[in-house]
């Protein structure tokens, strides 16, 4: 693969129907889950992403036989607590906080130390915040600096149930506890303040499998409860689309006059559709259609018709959980919009793969959009009329696979001639992204 794309004109209006990849979140869970299953799982539709075939490598080295053929996968689980645990095993968890976060909260018994490592970016993200109730269960972890990756776990034999207040906001941090208390005996309790719910996918693959869960809504608190599982129950699974893989296709068709787009069986679980509201509020045309519940999760095809105008949003802080992972697109939205955006408190964006808020000033600057950064917040001075009439070059983004793809999208929204370096990036969640964009009328080169 060439080191760089360029793409130099906007794509035309368009009416399209597109089906987008499996779910990154819910893949690697369910690669996860099916490892401690006791029988045969099988998933269709897998995600074939570099963060997905970085979790089959682990189970594998972690004694599971794993069968994968085109985007359906055979994963033979040998139980809870079958897991074949050798001296000096090293996980590498490669780009994706989601499996090294969850797979510590699974070791957390393992009778040796387990060394689990990322790539570059990955090793500068923040793991001390699942050390943390990791180390309250009995488990020892050791960190870089007591921060960031290699960490090294030992587990215990005397875990000890934990209650936990999980006030990040993070869904990794969430399902990590939720794995390990899976793990233990009693019953561990985390609380959630409903402005940092995360999403729900562990909760609900758990419910769905009939293990010891309980979720129950409180005044102003999420409290979730889970007891030591003896045994999980084999189980196939047909991984829906990828919401926010999508949110680069809705952004493009909202910014793009005239345009009409279909997105077929996307998993719009309600903890992840905080864009929906953003972006309904700002003017966009979205709803949704032949909605069921599949396994836990709500499915459902999406229609968005581009509107005449935009408006800009003061965006409630409440949403921002529900939409962490497309604010890098949202922000697109903004630059168009007549008035001034506001989104705050979105420190937890610069936990990234790379500092996203960071990364989203700089994008808008570049586009000669004015903005005003501050370590938690983003003021951007919208301009319905904006076009880019310039060379905008993007490189050394840490390989950010939203930072490219948002690139992506600007440059066929905006105009002007981009020179966007390492589309490799969009291996970790979206390798088939370049093609579709080719498919409603983009000309890459």
């Amino acid at each position: 693969m060439r080191n760089r794309i360029i793409i130099k004109k906007k794509i035309n209006n368009f009416e399209k129907k597109i089906i987008i990849p499996g779910d990154k979140s819910l893949s690697i869970r369910w690669v996860l889950i099916a490892s401690l299953a006791s029988g045969v799982s099988k998933a269709e539709n897998l995600l074939l992403s570099e963060d997905v075939l970085a979790a089959i490598e682990v189970i594998k080295k972690l004694g599971i036989k794993v069968r994968l053929k085109n985007q359906t996968c055979k994963v033979y689980g040998v139980g809870i607590d079958g897991y074949k645990y050798k001296k000096g095993i090293i996980l590498d968890a490669q780009n994706s906080g989601t499996l090294g976060r969850l797979i510590a909260g699974i070791l957390i018994n393992s009778p040796y130390s387990i060394k689990i490592i990322g790539d570059k970016s990955l090793s500068k993200r923040d793991f001390k915040r699942i050390a943390k109730p990791l180390r309250k269960f009995g488990a020892n972890l050791r960190l870089r600096n007591d921060y960031t990756l290699p960490l090294i776990i030992t587990g215990s034999k005397n875990l000890k149930p934990i209650k936990y207040l999980e006030s990040i906001g993070s869904a990794q941090v969430k399902s990590s506890i939720i794995f390990a208390g899976a793990r233990t005996d009693g019953k561990t309790l985390i609380k959630v303040p409903l402005t940092r719910r995360s999403r729900d996918h562990t909760e609900r693959l758990f419910k769905y499998l009939k293990l010891p869960i309980k979720v129950k809504r409180q005044k102003k608190f999420d409290l979730i409860e889970i007891s030591k599982v003896e045994k999980i129950r084999p189980f196939n699974y047909k991984i829906p689309s990828d919401l926010s893989s999508c949110a680069f296709f809705i952004v493009l068709t909202a910014l793009s006059k005239q345009s009409k787009l279909t997105i077929k069986n996307v998993n719009v679980n309600p903890t992840r559709t905080g864009m929906f509201t953003i972006l309904k509020k700002m003017g966009v045309k979205i709803s949704l259609f032949n909605k069921k519940i599949y396994k836990g999760e709500l499915i459902a095809d999406i229609f968005i018709q581009s509107p005449k105008t935009l408006k800009s949003i003061n965006c409630p802080s409440d949403l921002n959980s529900g939409a962490i992972d497309e604010f890098l697109v949202l922000f697109l939205i903004a630059a168009k919009a007549k008035g001034i955006s506001f989104f705050k408190n979105l420190e937890e964006l610069n936990q990234k793969e790379s500092p996203r808020l960071k990364w989203g000033a700089k994008i808008l600057k570049k586009m000669g959009v004015k903005v005003i950064l501050t370590k938690s917040s983003i003021k951007i001075y919208g301009n319905p009329n904006l076009e880019v009439n310039k060379k905008i070059i993007i490189k050394n983004y840490l390989n950010d696979h939203r930072i490219f793809m948002t690139c992506a999208i600007s440059s066929l929204s905006f105009g002007g001639t981009w020179h966007i370096y390492n589309p490799r990036s969009v291996q970790t969640s979206f390798p088939n992204f370049l093609e579709i964009l080719k498919r409603i009328g983009a000309k890459i080169n």
